[in-house]
């Protein structure tokens, strides 16, 4: 895509000497709470403050945001401490009344991205904007969706774009309140280059213990930035209150975080190579491989379909996953891969039998 179409361009000129910060309440309460918080943000790495105006909630009766109300108070805010000023906008009304409050940021939430009639009504109301604008990931890991929404809105000629990592939902029980799905991100980077990306740690963590963590994973894989939510008594939150963390946190945070060079030179390099090099022939060995292992899946197959067997052995799968979970264990690899990988091959494995089953 075209370097003037993208925020980095706009994050060459601001010339900071550390990443991007996004930073603020999950939402604005009262008119005091955030401005409390924008004084304190003032003396932060903090470049934006972001605050919910409208909080879409999963299930009705939970607090829905204070409205346009809000914008008032983010406008005092940045008049008095200087920084720019952030919320999500979900419709074309949300848009009309961030741009008439100059909000410098908006961005499109994760519940938004996965409808493209959503995201249409946003990007024809943004047309032609120099504001910046920023899209979540959908919550379902769809790589498509999201990036249908980038381009949608590069379509309606949006000028500083950029897109926010904020983790996938999951009906499985893991750590975080959304998983990650790092190769996503990185999946959408490569489609998209030039596009800035921001991680959410607060979303992905759900819990205030992960998010220095999340952020520096985020950093180790060349992320611009993030957007984090502060909150001076995050305890008291009216939303999302275990995934906030206080300003003085966040202050510690950016000095504890370790900022990776893009590139190496010289000997480095070299090292580097050769490395790579024993990796590219690993890789191959483990495609080869599986591809040994979905021929020996086609011939269960065969022999299933000669007697009439069912395809899936739940018996025979769950021995199979806790051996390996147990193998994986003992060469350092984490439970969670080893099951997520094992569970990938085993879906191959049956769509391999049920296409020999279903000949006839």
């Amino acid at each position: 895509m075209e370097n003037d179409k993208t925020l980095r361009n706009w994050l060459t000129e601001m010339n900071l000497d550390h990443p991007l910060v996004i930073a603020g309440p999950c939402s604005a309460e009262t008119e005091e709470q955030v401005l409390h918080i924008a004084h304190q943000l003032k003396d932060s790495d903090a470049t934006v403050m972001r605050a919910g105006i409208w909080k879409p909630r999963t299930r009705p009766g939970n607090f829905e945001g204070v409205g346009a109300i809000g914008l008032e108070w983010l406008k005092k805010a940045k008049k008095e401490t200087g920084l720019m000023i952030a919320t999500e906008v979900a419709n074309k009304t949300h848009v009309d009344l961030a741009l008439k409050a100059d909000v410098d940021v908006l961005w499109i939430g994760a519940r938004s991205t996965v409808s493209p009639f959503i995201v249409q009504e946003i990007a024809d109301a943004l047309q032609g904007t120099d504001k910046i604008v920023l899209v979540k990931n959908p919550v379902n890991p769809d790589l498509a969706l999201w990036l249908g929404g980038v381009e949608r809105l590069y379509a309606a000629n949006i000028k500083n774009l950029g897109v926010i990592h904020r983790g996938f939902s999951t009906y499985e029980k893991i750590k975080y309140r959304n998983n990650p799905e790092w190769q996503i991100a990185i999946d959408l980077q490569n489609r998209f280059p030039d596009l800035p990306i921001l991680v959410d740690p607060s979303h992905i963590a759900g819990a205030r213990n992960l998010i220095f963590d999340i952020c520096q994973t985020a950093l180790d894989l060349n992320y611009d930035g993030m957007i984090v939510e502060t909150h001076h008594t995050p305890d008291k939150a009216w939303s999302d209150a275990a995934q906030q963390i206080t300003p003085e946190f966040l202050k510690q945070m950016t000095i504890d975080l370790r900022i990776r060079k893009k590139h190496g030179a010289g000997e480095f390099n070299e090292k580097l190579n050769v490395l790579r090099s024993k990796i590219d022939v690993i890789d191959n060995q483990i495609i080869d491989f599986l591809g040994k292992r979905m021929g020996v899946a086609d011939e269960i197959g065969e022999l299933k379909k000669e007697n009439n067997v069912a395809i899936l052995q739940p018996e025979r799968w769950n021995n199979v996953l806790n051996k390996l979970t147990l193998k994986g264990e003992k060469n350092q690899l984490s439970k969670d891969f080893v099951e997520r990988l094992t569970k990938a091959i085993h879906e191959e494995s049956i769509a391999h039998q049920h296409k020999i089953i279903s000949q006839y």
